[in-house]
């Protein structure tokens, strides 16, 4: 064993056995010696196959790793039960020790990540035990927005009442990043069967030739390379929910087809002079102020009014109190799963400031800050120093702009502002230019700028 393999070992709590070629203990350091005490392994003389019985029919495997060819012998999750009774997991990992034909056996204690992991896939067994359940609507709307703050408790008692409606138009409204689609599946899980199709599409992110294809399918021969017809996202989701996210980004032209199949329940595919009839709820969503929008004549009015039989406005997460950390001990709990990491939560000046900040990007955004964090951790708990992302955003306060008291660059306030615009617009410099009340020239120039400019 190395000097570096064993102060590494010691440094990640990692148990180390050395072995010989029969399989005989020849050497432990103190996490294996303390392993052995807390299962209450006897002492004297022992082979691995009596301490791991998990390698019985595996001697041949564990040879072939001390003679060279083989690079390691790895074994996942497996149990103990520890003196007291509680339950333990391990990974074994045998690896080769040196040229004496020795091998080493590591040891890691990965117990707090077999439960996530557990947890996780009990979760997603009882979803799908409650789909079929009489009770699953009610339930999936309780565990599925977590937090008792008012605005959830108004979102929830909303959707529970929507979900008794469910031919009913749907229209959701509220910031980028709050949650609009998620509010999309947990309206259409509380309303229909297990079995019934949720099909999304985002209308900013295709163009409008695409859009109207994607939409109402095709025939062959239709337009140039549809070499066979193509049922559409409308048939897909007969019986079922689409969900038309960023509705305010439809073309005027598909808004009046879209108008027609929400008033006739039929439609036609492009090329094809037969109607298919379809009952499909419709659930759209928008981060714009539609009502401007007709308004300014860039969304039909008729339409608007067909969209927005029972609208539901998402609340910022700036509005949801307490209900913020329980949110990020959720994101925290699955960024460990998918980090492989054991986070065990924030500390008190954390989640102060996670309360404090003002989250323009909402549940997005603190995921973001939340996964960075865990990438960079080098201990169990998220400090405040470890959220970054919110060090130079300034926050909006009794509606006004302020400076902070640690100050800031204002030019890192105006290019965290335009590729935040960016984001929200997916990277649609025409939209991103909207947004920020400046024109397309205007945005291109600054962005150049901002290439030219030292960092």
């Amino acid at each position: 064993m190395t000097a570096s393999l064993s102060t590494y070992a010691d440094y990640k709590g990692l148990a180390l056995f050395g072995f010989d070629a029969q399989l005989v203990v020849v050497g432990r350091n103190e996490a294996a010696a303390g392993l052995a005490s807390q299962l209450n392994w006897p002492s004297g003389e022992q082979r691995l196959v009596e301490l791991f019985p998990e390698l019985v029919g595996s001697e041949d495997a564990v040879a072939a790793v001390l003679a060279g060819p083989s690079h390691g012998l790895h074994f996942e999750y497996i149990s103990r039960h520890d003196r007291r009774g509680a339950l333990f997991y391990y990974d074994l990992t045998v690896l080769p020790a040196g040229p004496d034909g020795n091998g080493l056996l590591i040891v890691e204690d990965v117990s707090d990540k077999a439960r996530l992991i557990q947890e996780f896939n009990q979760q997603k067994y009882e979803l799908l035990l409650l789909k079929h359940s009489r009770l699953f609507g009610s339930r999936h709307i309780e565990e599925s927005l977590l937090g008792d703050s008012p605005a959830i408790r108004s979102v929830r008692t909303a959707i529970a009442k929507i979900s008794q409606a469910p031919q009913t138009t749907v229209l959701l409204t509220g910031e980028s990043g709050v949650g609009k689609s998620l509010a999309a599946r947990i309206i259409h899980y509380s309303s229909f069967s297990a079995d019934a199709p949720f099909v999304d599409i985002n209308c900013s992110a295709l163009p409008e030739n695409l859009i109207e294809a994607e939409l109402f399918g095709y025939e062959k021969g239709a337009f140039t390379h549809a070499t066979a017809s193509r049922a559409g996202l409308l048939e897909e989701a007969r019986g079922g929910t689409l969900f038309l996210d960023e509705i305010g980004e439809l073309p005027l032209n598909l808004q009046a087809k879209l108008l027609k199949v929400i008033e006739t329940k039929t439609f036609r595919r492009l090329g094809s002079t037969k109607s298919i009839s379809v009952q499909t709820r419709i659930i759209s969503a928008s981060n714009r102020n539609l009502a401007a929008e007709v308004a300014a004549r860039r969304f039909r009015e008729d339409l608007y009014y067909r969209l927005n039989v029972a609208a539901l406005n998402l609340p910022p997460l700036r509005e949801m109190d307490e209900d913020l950390l329980l949110i990020a001990d959720h994101l925290l709990k699955l960024f460990n799963i998918e980090l492989k990491r054991r986070v065990v939560g924030f500390t008190p000046a954390a989640r102060r400031k996670l309360l404090d900040y003002h989250w323009p990007g909402n549940v997005r955004e603190l995921s973001n800050c939340i996964e960075r964090a865990m990438i960079f951790l080098d201990r169990s708990q998220v400090d405040a120093d470890d959220l970054t992302m919110l060090e130079t955003t300034v926050p909006p306060v009794d509606g006004a702009w302020k400076v902070p008291p640690t100050g800031l660059r204002l030019e890192e306030v105006e290019r965290r502002l335009i590729f935040s615009a960016l984001e929200t617009a997916g990277n649609n410099k025409t939209k991103a230019a909207r947004l920020l009340g400046i024109s397309r020239d205007t945005l291109r120039y600054r962005l150049e700028k901002m290439a030219d400019r030292p960092r």
